[in-house]
């Protein structure tokens, strides 16, 4: 049985979305701008629900917000967010929704300052991915020292719903962090 062979993988309890998700793109060394911009709106989005609610949601996400171009959505306007709150295929919530605009704004800032919004990330691990070299899934950690730094700096530089632990499944999300378990067939793709 596939989940007794990859215990990584089991905590997806046969989605094949989530399936996907775990396979080809979590902790995945990713380094455009737009695909980490997408997830950062994506594990806002998550706040308080689960993450698989937003990746089954993840196709309205990206026609809601023009495919997280971080230009296009910096110049959404208030009617645009606001049609929005009408739109069943993502979640509803105007902060998560006008977050989004926001966002992009101060990656915009960030992308200006240091050249791209990649290399603003990356300055935080010197480059490096963080390998866990995790053999349970129970050891992965949902926090780390990079995450609450991140968050803290991610704050003040005015982007929205970023706390310590959905910057700790960004870092994942984008394959800053590699939190694959060691006997993980998926580990080094």
């Amino acid at each position: 049985m596939e989940r007794e062979k990859n215990r990584c993988r089991a905590w997806y309890e046969g989605d094949p979305i989530l399936e996907e998700y775990h396979d080809n793109e979590w902790c995945k060394v990713n380094h455009d701008d737009n695909f980490q911009f997408e997830m950062l709106c994506l594990e806002g989005a998550s706040v308080g629900l689960s993450w698989k609610t937003i990746l089954h949601k993840r196709a309205n996400y990206r026609a809601a917000f023009h495919d997280f171009q971080i230009d296009a959505c910096s110049e959404m306007t208030d009617e645009e967010l606001e049609n929005l709150m009408l739109d069943s295929g993502i979640i509803r919530n105007r902060s998560k929704i006008f977050s989004v605009r926001k966002n992009a704004q101060a990656v915009k800032k960030i992308q200006a300052q240091y050249g791209s919004f990649d290399a603003y990330l990356w300055h935080f691990t010197g480059n490096n991915v963080i390998d866990g070299h995790w053999k349970t899934v129970e050891q992965i950690p949902t926090v780390s020292d990079v995450s609450r730094k991140m968050a803290l700096d991610m704050k003040k530089k005015g982007i929205a719903f970023v706390g310590p632990v959905i910057t700790y499944s960004f870092l994942q999300s984008i394959g800053m962090v590699n939190d694959h378990l060691e006997d993980c067939k998926y580990r080094d793709r």
